[in-house]
């Protein structure tokens, strides 16, 4: 299990210096480059713009940047945003506490939803219940998230005035409910994707293996089907979902910039949006680093679950 740990912490370290590279090369390339929004600057002159350039090291070779911004990167100094002046860290650290409210609500529902329904489907198969839940899923999949989230706010806040459109809490009331009634909508409407994707998944996880030997042989030893359902199938079927949960992380931060987008929901996908408006390049380059860190160690956790589960992967 050590030598497992070891191996898939070593790839992880070398997929974050690639995931570095390539962010920081296509920043620095992006026409006008970090010096782009200095040149909005009324009365700046190419002299000036010369001088912040050497000032902010810009004008050496993009290797020598990245080496220099990589070691600052390991000594805690992430650099400073370029938009208030504040180092790059506190920015980050004022958002992701509601990304990852919003992302941990949104994956409980996935799952807890999710997981209802594909074994529901997997022991019903070719129900109506079952046509239904994959034709909906189908939906799900094929309409944007920003859609359903402009939807629920047409008709759960303009029309029955249940839930607030936006934002975190109200002002001047910090109680949990508030900030609990503020997030359902947002966390829901980012769960329907990842809803139809585990549902799906957990139907088949679980029409498999209901089909095994071992399942045919517990029935036959005179178990009432829901003993059999929850002791032997469900446990097994759950095995590939962890794996799943892992690689839905990239999918749930990509919904959730859209999410926070339209609910003007206080996290990282919204300081995405508007660091890269505002060309706040260290911001953007920080906030990259930061999903990729998330999703590394969501894959990471995912797989040693599934080593700990299943003793037939282990290595070393």
């Amino acid at each position: 299990m050590a030598g497992y740990l070891l191996n898939r912490l070593w790839q992880s370290v070398v997929l974050l210096v690639i995931v570095s590279i390539i962010g920081f090369a296509v920043l620095n390339l992006t026409p006008g480059g970090p010096l782009s929004q200095f040149a909005l600057t009324p009365g700046m002159t190419q002299e000036a713009m010369d001088r912040i350039a050497e000032q902010m090291g810009l004008n050496r070779p993009l290797p020598v940047q990245y080496l220099d911004w990589g070691w600052r990167l390991l000594q805690g100094d992430w650099g400073t945003s370029y938009r208030d002046g504040q180092p790059v860290l506190d920015v980050i650290g004022r958002h992701i506490t509601a990304t990852l409210l919003l992302m941990g609500t949104s994956t409980a529902f996935s799952i807890a939803i999710g997981t209802w329904i594909g074994i529901h489907g997997a022991t019903r198969p070719y129900s109506i219940f079952d046509y239904s839940v994959t034709i909906g899923a189908m939906v799900a999949l094929s309409i944007p998230t920003f859609w359903f989230g402009l939807v629920g706010i047409y008709i759960f806040t303009l029309e029955l005035g249940w839930l607030p459109a936006g934002n975190m809490y109200t002002i001047g009331d910090g109680s949990f409910l508030n900030y609990l009634h503020h997030l359902i909508m947002p966390s829901l409407v980012l769960s329907l994707v990842n809803v139809a994707v585990w549902s799906r998944y957990m139907r088949t996880a679980t029409l498999d293996v209901i089909n095994q030997e071992f399942v045919k042989t517990a029935r036959a030893k005179g178990l009432t089907e829901r003993r059999v359902l929850m002791k032997h199938v469900v446990g097994n079927a759950m095995v590939p979902m962890i794996t799943l949960a892992g690689m839905q992380l990239p999918s749930i931060l990509g919904g959730a910039l859209v999410t926070e987008t339209v609910f003007t929901w206080p996290g990282m996908g919204r300081l995405f949006l508007d660091s890269l408006g505002y060309s706040d390049y260290p911001v953007v380059m920080g906030l990259l680093m930061v999903s990729a860190i998330l999703v590394l160690l969501g894959s990471l956790i995912a797989d040693l679950l599934v080593a700990l589960v299943d003793p037939r992967i282990r290595v070393g």
